[in-house]
Parts: structure tokens; sequence; C-alpha cells
């Protein structure tokens, strides 16, 4: 697939799901042992054209998405190339123990993408916002957990997961439109962390959506004589501990931001390693509370959990001047 400013932006405006969608048909035609399942999301994943196209690498198991898990790492078992995909909270939550005991524990290679994680389907409540699977996705051995900050990193993730040895679970975040990160083409590597800016005060480490709200808070911060390095950590699980080693020793605060529960995600990985480390920054962790709230529109439960860019850059500049 070409990368490049026009795809980019014609990615960016139909956002990560569809962008999720022509990857497959991309993948469709690379891998002649390729099978896409679903669960009753061929619309929602962008997979319609996919299931035209490779009727017989296509299957649909319907609303039984622990049965998906299992015919995939069946399928895998027979050397297939399996994609799953269904929203996030019935990939993960729902099937956590099939994917432990038939993906982990069995070592049966699938690369599961899960839609609209986060709180973008927040109309529909926390039935179907997911602030909890990279916390499960990274405690089951064996698995790689990505978090793509845009479209462009989404197809980046979809053909590198195929390449990669484990199973990967791709979180796909925000809506539609879904503004761009990268602007042309760009190094993606499983486990490697993109410095998008250097600053020498603070460092950003994101994931997800909120990379592209991290760059615009770092522009904030600029106004106010603070320079922030911004991070894209795409790769969750490994996490690069190099890029982190570096930061803590050439800032004065590290910033960790995404869309999912402070407990066991981002934040709670790089503390994990940061702990590790003398002399290290203090860690401020941005995210989601320890609770679930009640539905509302995308916007507005990012602005009450404070994670528009002003508020975040209001934040990192309450704790960055309260650093003894």
């Amino acid at each position: 697939m070409k990368i490049n400013k026009s795809t980019i932006r014609m990615w960016s405006r139909i956002g990560s799901r569809a962008t999720y969608g022509m990857a497959a048909l991309a993948l469709g035609e690379k891998y002649e042992d390729l099978i896409i399942l679903t669960g009753d999301t061929s619309t929602s994943a962008g997979l319609d054209r996919f299931k035209k196209k490779y009727p017989k690498k296509f299957l649909d198991v319907g609303i039984a998405e622990q049965n998906m898990i299992g015919i995939a790492a069946g399928l895998s078992s027979e050397g297939l190339q399996v994609v799953t995909s269904t929203f996030s909270p019935f990939q993960t939550m729902r099937c956590c123990e099939q994917i432990k005991v038939n993906i982990g524990y069995m070592n049966h290679k699938i690369c599961m993408v899960g839609l609209a994680s986060g709180l973008v389907l927040g109309p529909l409540g926390y039935t179907h916002c997911c602030i909890e699977d990279v916390s499960i996705m990274r405690s089951i051995p064996g698995i790689t957990v990505i978090s793509p900050a845009d479209c462009a990193a989404t197809v980046k993730a979809a053909f590198k997961s195929l390449e990669h040895e484990n199973s990967v679970y791709i979180r796909l975040t925000g809506g539609a439109p879904n503004p761009p990160v990268y602007n042309d083409d760009f190094e993606f590597t499983i486990g490697k962390a993109n410095v998008l800016r250097e600053g020498n005060d603070i460092s950003i480490i994101a994931c997800g959506t909120m990379v592209y709200n991290a760059i615009e808070a770092a522009d904030l911060l600029k106004t106010g004589k603070l320079e922030a390095t911004v991070i894209d950590m795409h790769t969750i699980k490994p996490i690069d501990i190099n890029i982190i080693e570096q930061i803590s020793k050439s800032t004065n605060l590290i910033v960790t931001l995404e869309e999912h529960s402070i407990i066991g995600g981002l934040g709670s990985a790089v503390s994990e390693y940061l702990c590790t480390l003398k002399n290290k920054p203090p860690l401020l962790a941005l995210g989601l509370p320890d609770e679930y709230g009640s539905a509302g529109e995308y916007k507005s439960l990012l602005e009450k959990r404070q994670l528009l860019p002003n508020q975040i850059a209001n934040n990192i500049v309450n704790r960055f001047y309260s650093i003894d």
C-alpha cells in the first residue's frame, strides 16, 4: 500500500476502522493464506469490500466472539494467517479466557483488531467504551500490544503484525475524521517508539489518539516557554525501554498520556521500567480514572476526563512547577 500525503488525507477523513478495511484488501492480495474473521462487524470494520472480493478468505461468525477466537486458533494451527476483528470490549474482555488458553498458552499466532476502543462509542455507554483492554492484553504472555496514533499508523500496524513472530493486539481509537500525526511515509518498527519532536523540559509519551493531542499540548506549552519532547509509543508491549532510559536522563518531567485507564495501561508500562532506574524524573500519568461514568459524546467525555490539549497542557504546567 502506498503511504503518501494524498492517501493519508483520505484515510484521515474516513477514520481508522474504514482504513483498516482498506488495509485488509491489500493484505488479501499479498497473503494467499490469509483469513479474516469477524463477529458480526463486517460493515463496522470496513470489511464489506474484502468480503466481496475474497469470499473464501472471510468468515463472519456472528455475535459469538468467544467461538471466533477458538475458530481462529484452529485455523492458525493449520498454518493460516488469521486476523480477527470486532469491537474492543468484545474482542478482549469477552474473550479473555479464550485468548489466554488458545492464543497465549497454546501459542497460536493471531492478529486481533479491537475496533473503536477508548471513548469513541460514548453514546452507547461503558458497555461499548473500552478502557481496560491494554491492561488485559499485555498481561497475557506472548501477545504484543499496539495502539496506532493515526490511520497511516493503522496501515503500518496491520502489515507489520502479519510479519511479526508473536500474536498481536491492535487497538484502534478515535472516530472520523481522525487527525493525522504522520503526514508522509515513516518508519514503523514494532517495539521501537517514534520521537516526533524534541524538547529539554518535559517528555510526553503518548499512544493512540492521544499522540495528536500530545502534539497540540506541546504547541501550547511552547507558548509558555516550556519545550516538550513528544513520543509516539505505538507499541505498549514490548515497551521501548531504550527511549524511556534516554529521556529519563535528559528531561525534568515524564508525562504519559492515554485514552485508557491509568491502571495497567501505558502509564503503568512506563512506570514499571522507570522505577528500576536511578535518578529518574517524576512521572505524571494522564488518562482515564479508575471509575465508570455516564454515556456521552466523544469530545465531551474527553473534556470531562481532562484529555483535551489545553487541559493536558494545564495539568502538565501545574505539575512541572510543583516539582521541588
